[in-house]
């Protein structure tokens, strides 16, 4: 099996449905499945897909954190002032109280990753075409 379709079957957490409660903060198609529904447990966690060229809007965790544990694809991580990372399975990024940052596929590939996620979520700006386009051609050499 490529790499594509292992994410895009979900391998190893199920894809899950199409992210529509989210969609308006995303360009392109993501796929959202919820793996724990404790209502005890604070933070969610939850696996995201995005099709290739699909990344979520800016955003910042507020009075809390996330962590991304990439299992999928490959994709792209961005905070804001800083250059993209190119992301990979088994690379974990840490995101801490009031950073802005952006994540998600790189144009040519399916990408997952297990988001654990504490605090409240500001939904920012898109990710401009140009700038998205540009984080794609930097990690190139990365790989």
């Amino acid at each position: 099996m490529t790499k594509n379709e292992a994410v895009k079957q979900g391998v190893i957490f199920p894809r899950g449905p199409e992210n529509t409660d989210y969609a308006q903060y995303f360009t392109g198609q993501s796929y959202l499945q919820g793996l724990v529904s404790d209502p005890e447990v604070t933070v969610g966690v939850g696996n995201v897909t995005f099709e290739p060229g699909c990344r979520n809007n800016w955003h910042i965790h507020h009075d809390g954190f996330q962590i991304l544990l990439v299992t999928g694809g490959e994709g792209l991580y961005q905070e804001a002032g800083k250059p993209a990372q190119l992301l990979k399975p088994g690379d974990v990024v840490v995101t801490h109280d009031g950073v802005k940052h952006w994540h998600g596929a790189t144009a040519s590939s399916w990408f997952s990753h297990v988001a654990i996620t504490a605090g409240t979520p500001e939904w920012l700006e898109a990710v401009d075409d140009d700038d998205y386009r540009s984080a794609n051609n930097t990690t190139k050499g990365a790989e």
